[in-house]
């Protein structure tokens, strides 16, 4: 059996391990994916912003601490929002985020963490994006790399001799993964970096930043296990921008 994105984190089994796992402060999210995606974030003082997949909305609760006038913070988890603290400028909404709909040109913000690679079909999902962002406004979103969703199924890292490697197979091959994560049959989405450019720039928008983040030193002095994530990328982070004026 397999489970989607949509219906992962409200799996009972799932859920604990996931809150085990985001419960270490020395987990991939904090040491590597959350700077990343500061770094390619614009200013958001004012600004009307939308956050796809928010989970317990620790990165719309951040935006709206940064200045942001108005978040809408968006995920289809009953669990995850349950745990969701309260924010004067934040908005929480169960959806599923492929199913979302809002009026055109209504956000200068829209950002996502580490849930497109759930998304079935991201070239819609992204033509939707740049049709609500007003002219000027930007979508920065971070998805496991595609070196990591590559093998099918995705298996992580793999004995050979006397030391271990990362298999990158099937590169070229998009489309659903099945991988162990915390539980059986977790369903993913892979798709080569082109791919994810490419629908960016299909839907409109200019690419802006792209950054593959890996631990710093102290990180790892801190923690030896992130050791492993400067042998292959694990996050990738895009941040694009809709044209300041039409035409």
């Amino acid at each position: 059996m397999t489970t989607a994105g949509r219906d992962l984190y409200d799996d009972a089994r799932f859920f604990a391990g996931y809150r085990r796992i985001r419960d270490d402060s020395a987990g991939l999210n904090d040491a590597v994916e959350i700077p990343a995606v500061r770094r390619l974030l614009p200013p958001v003082t004012g600004a009307a912003v939308v956050d796809l997949g928010c989970g317990t909305g620790a990165l719309a609760r951040r935006l709206a601490d940064a200045g942001a006038a108005d978040v809408l913070a968006v995920d289809s988890s009953r669990r995850m929002l349950a745990l969701a603290a309260a924010h004067p400028r934040v908005r929480y909404r169960r959806a599923d985020v492929e199913a979302l709909a809002l009026p055109d040109r209504s956000c200068d913000l829209v950002v996502s963490s580490l849930v497109l690679h759930y998304v079935a079909d991201y070239s819609r999902l992204v033509g939707r994006v740049a049709r609500w962002l007003r002219p000027g406004g930007r979508f920065v979103f971070s998805v496991e790399h595609p070196v990591c969703t590559a093998a099918d199924p995705m298996t992580g890292w793999t004995a050979t001799g006397d030391r271990t490697v990362w298999p990158v197979d099937d590169y070229a091959s998009e489309g659903p993964r099945t991988q162990h994560w915390i539980i059986d049959g977790v369903r993913k989405h892979h798709r080569r970096t082109a791919t994810l450019i490419g629908g960016l720039l299909a839907a409109g928008l200019q690419l802006t930043g792209i950054e593959e983040p890996v631990p710093g030193p102290a990180a790892v002095r801190n923690h030896p296990e992130l050791a492993e994530h400067l042998r292959r990328p694990p996050v990738l982070v895009l941040a694009a921008r809709r044209e300041p004026r039409e035409g």
